[in-house]
């Protein structure tokens, strides 16, 4: 672990979360996709740490942090660590199924929101992953229910490791050990026990109403789905840009990170008040 990079943590309904908070600046909360946690974010945050003050945790019941994973949770998870902090206003980046997250929090935050940068996102409209998502690219959540019961988490990372949205198209070996020790670490919580159910104050997200400027991305090699996806979110937001990452699959930020960076970067210095 780099010697800029401790370990924090915190209280959030009943979970202990993990986080981690470093460089000075306007404020960029993190957010990693399913079965990742916030070691995803390693790289973007060397690169930013110098402009902005880059926070970053482990969603409840991933990574390091515990709890049941619950989506509907994600965002108040996320606005409980904005109130830790004190944070007068933040920017959001949400990766795969974080990018549900930022948009819920988005939609609810009693505090501004400088920018949004949505980072692969799923079909908003399609709702709760299941087996029938299998062909259209999106995580099989019932078929490893199963076959965690059957042979083991050890089959599950297996198996999502040569998942499309998993295949990393970069040599670079670094890279893919990241991605290694965040499939060993991730613990299974979601398909051991069944993620939580939704509550009554879980509401459908309305891109449409989310008026703060927004960077939607994909990587060039992303599955269809997930580049229909993204298409789709930027037209529905009030104030969307559209960015392809080059030589990239679904994780770009570690395909093809000097790329991510640099637009993400360029994002941040146009909607906070970072210096140029």
């Amino acid at each position: 672990m780099p010697a800029h990079a401790t370990d924090r943590y915190f209280m959030a309904d009943g979970a202990r979360l993990r986080y981690r908070d470093e460089g000075i600046g306007p404020a960029v909360l993190l957010v990693h996709g399913w079965a990742l946690d916030l070691e995803m974010w390693d790289g973007l945050g060397g690169a930013l740490r110098e402009e902005f003050r880059v926070i970053r945790l482990d969603r409840r019941g991933f990574g390091r942090s515990s709890g049941r994973p619950a989506l509907e949770r994600d965002a108040a998870d996320l606005a409980a660590l904005w109130r830790h902090l004190a944070l007068a206003e933040v920017a959001l980046l949400g990766m795969s199924q974080g990018a549900r997250a930022v948009l819920r929090l988005a939609m609810c935050a009693d505090r501004t929101i400088s920018c949004l940068v949505l980072d692969g996102p799923p079909d908003l409209d399609r709702g709760a992953v299941s087996d029938q998502d299998a062909s259209y690219g999106d995580v099989p959540l019932g078929r490893y229910r199963a076959l965690v019961r059957t042979a083991g988490m050890s089959a599950v990372r297996r198996e999502w490791a040569m998942h499309p949205l998993m295949r990393l198209r970069t040599v670079e070996p670094d890279a893919h050990r990241l991605l290694h020790a965040m499939l060993r670490r991730y613990p299974g919580n979601d398909l051991l026990e069944g993620a939580a159910e939704a509550g009554p104050a879980d509401h459908p997200v309305r891109p449409e109403a989310i008026a703060t400027p927004a960077l939607v991305i994909t990587g060039e090699h992303d599955l269809p789905s997930r580049v229909k996806a993204a298409d789709d979110l930027a037209r529905r937001l009030p104030a969307a840009d559209r960015a392809v990452i080059p030589s990239a699959g679904h994780l770009s930020n570690l395909d093809n990170p000097i790329a991510y960076h640099n637009r993400v970067r360029a994002f941040l210095r146009r909607h906070t008040s970072a210096p140029v």
